[in-house]
């Protein structure tokens, strides 16, 4: 019998096709790919939501982060705004409902120290309530929430002495931490970003049910050229509340 062409011999050898003799190898399902997401969780399943509340109360942040992360903030609500008013009222929005989770938080600090000072003594302690007298409430701002925010109380808390607006009151901040890093133009002079406080300020008078409004204002002085006041000025019925309080003796 003549021997095969090279040309037929080639084309056998390029045929893949099963012969009956033989099985087709088993095909393996595709290899999944990994999806990635925006939020990392870590090998121990753990998120800062599973921290505890009280594990950061005594740490610090790195004022580098911060300065970089307010000035993202102010760069934001700078986009599409037409003027100073606008740009200090978007700053205000972002700093309300800081202080309502603020209030939150201090109160629940205050509450298991409380708990803890008295699981160690003897003496009776109860936990601290949310304030009834707008004095208490501007105490509570200017003490312990300035701690929590700046490491430091707020330098000064005063009332207004003008007979005409008995519902004004001001807390100032000789050096705001917030404006420490921010340069403002000259035709922006009369910006001060500090409205972000004055935000987180509003936020927790509301929080304890003290309808209020709250603006920040330079007030510099040769010391501190960036001495800013927070003006607080309180709504009819927190007034009308106030001297019925004051009339039945509570503090």
């Amino acid at each position: 019998m003549a021997a095969p062409s090279r040309q037929s011999a080639m084309l056998s050898l390029g045929n893949n096709t099963p012969t009956s003799n033989e099985k087709p190898s088993p095909q393996l399902p595709p290899t999944p790919q990994p999806t990635t997401t925006g939020l990392r969780v870590p090998s121990n399943r753990k998120t800062i939501y599973d921290r505890h509340l009280n594990r950061s109360r005594t740490g610090e942040l790195s004022r580098a982060s911060f300065a970089y992360l307010f000035a993202e903030m102010v760069t934001y609500a700078q986009r599409r705004v037409t003027g100073i008013q606008d740009l200090e009222k978007r700053l205000n929005e972002q700093g309300y409902p800081l202080g309502l989770r603020l209030l939150d938080m201090l109160f629940y600090r205050a509450t298991s120290t409380s708990s803890s000072a008295l699981s160690s003594s003897s003496t009776t302690s109860s936990p601290p309530n949310r304030p009834l007298r707008i004095l208490t409430l501007l105490h509570l701002i200017h003490g312990p929430l300035w701690r929590l925010l700046f490491q430091r109380a707020a330098d000064a808390l005063e009332h207004s002495v003008s007979p005409d607006t008995p519902n004004e009151y001001m807390i100032t901040d000789n050096e705001p931490l917030v404006n420490t890093y921010i340069s403002v133009p000259r035709e922006m002079n009369m910006l001060n970003c500090a409205a972000y406080v004055a935000g987180v300020i509003e936020g927790v008078c509301d929080g304890c049910g003290f309808e209020a409004k709250v603006s920040a204002h330079n007030q510099p002085t040769d010391m501190w050229p960036s001495r800013t006041v927070f003006l607080v000025r309180f709504g009819d019925s927190v007034m009308e509340r106030e001297k019925v309080l004051e009339r039945s003796g509570i503090k």
